[in-house]
């Protein structure tokens, strides 16, 4: 598939979790109908919108336009933009300012940003007034096809990312592609790197549609819109099956243990955004799944060329500064959500679009095997 019709309609992909069931709208140019949605959706409600600095001086004002013409009243809460904001610091600033704001339990928290800014607001949002509905309008690629469904909200903490949080489903989800021409390109590829995971993980015709259209999906354009909707339809229906990932939804981590291992370990700072850990981490989780002789080297190899080719790392050589040591990553590991009582686990594969949950990794063969790949040169 090479060639796909532009729609005049936004697609709109349903996650159908019963009384909680909510709408994720796809396409261009739907920020400016933020307002008219929201008012629909909760007539007479007001409004705290939650941003970075960054997405405010691009979209905050067009957001507020949108409200406002929909006679929407709104308040605006602005946090330093980055993985660092997702802290017990900013959580409380966001909470402090949502009760300032007056935010009464039938109005709306709005979270205008990536993926930052979905997990903070949503966190906030559960638990102000002992929860609060929010609407989602994700800013970046890997929001707007993966953070921004699902209803997983949090912070990170000093011993690892996102162990502390709720699951906290939003009540709309809003993709306006239009505001990914915006994203820097190290951004967009950090994005590309989930679209891709969901062909690794349980697609391979996806997987096999993206190596020959990924330069149309950076391009914009139809392409871009076919692929975020495959990832929401593809998320939306694990969602649907696992909302709190007590099975299939752990299939969703392909390359996160590794990658959330890499990312603490860099201070989740710029040095490795944090889909380009993912990247690095699904290349590392093919690598592994062949050394034990699940998968031929060279699906491993045609897994890891494609990332590459999309710009992004594949090697623990990549990491600006170097990698973190093999103890240190081994500790974050340890940390990791998908633990049970000491035990690893791990997402690995049989096969591109063949991911499964392994439990119970020995913990000595990770290591040596992170060993060795950190002596590679």
């Amino acid at each position: 598939m090479t060639a796909l019709l532009r729609q005049t309609e936004p697609s709109i992909v349903r996650v159908a979790l019963d009384r909680r069931a909510y709408d994720i709208a796809i396409g261009r140019g739907l920020l400016a109908n933020l307002g008219e949605r929201i008012k629909t959706l909760r007539p007479g409600a007001r409004v705290a919108v939650v941003t970075d600095e960054t997405v405010a001086k691009l979209h905050l004002g067009s957001a507020e336009a949108a409200l406002k013409s929909s006679g929407v009243d709104s308040a605006r809460i602005v946090v330093p933009a980055g993985e660092g904001s997702k802290s017990y610091g900013t959580f409380e600033q966001i909470c402090e300012a949502i009760i300032a704001a007056h935010v009464e339990r039938n109005d709306l928290i709005v979270a205008l940003g990536g993926g930052v800014i979905g997990d903070l607001a949503g966190f906030a949002a559960a638990c102000v007034r002992r929860g609060l509905d929010f609407v989602q309008v994700p800013t970046t690629l890997l929001a707007q096809v993966d953070s921004s469904v699902g209803g997983k909200t949090g912070i990170n903490s000093r011993q690892g990312k996102n162990l502390i949080g709720a699951f906290h489903q939003p009540v709309l989800v809003i993709a306006d592609t239009a505001l990914l021409d915006t994203l820097p390109k190290r951004e967009f590829r950090a994005g590309y790197a989930e679209i891709a995971k969901y062909g690794l993980l349980g697609d391979a015709a996806f997987f096999a549609w993206l190596e020959k259209n990924w330069q149309d999906v950076f391009a914009g354009g139809p392409a871009r819109e076919h692929a975020i909707a495959v990832c929401c339809r593809a998320k939306a229906g694990i969602v649907a099956r696992d909302e709190r990932e007590t099975g299939e939804r752990a299939l969703l981590n392909l390359g996160h243990t590794f990658g959330h291992a890499l990312e603490a370990g860099c201070g989740f700072s710029d040095r490795l955004l944090h889909g380009e850990a993912v990247a690095l981490g699904m290349a590392l989780a093919f690598d592994f799944s062949a050394r034990k002789g699940l998968i031929a080297v060279s699906e491993a190899a045609r897994a890891a060329a494609h990332l590459a080719a999309a710009g992004l790392p594949t090697h623990l050589k990549d990491v600006p500064g170097g990698a973190p040591g093999v103890d240190v990553l081994m500790d974050l590991i340890a940390q990791d959500k998908k633990v049970r009582r000491g035990t690893l686990t791990f997402i690995l594969v049989r096969g591109i679009g063949r991911a499964f949950v392994e439990s119970d990794v020995n913990a000595a063969e990770v290591r040596a095997f992170l060993t060795d790949k950190l002596a590679e040169r």
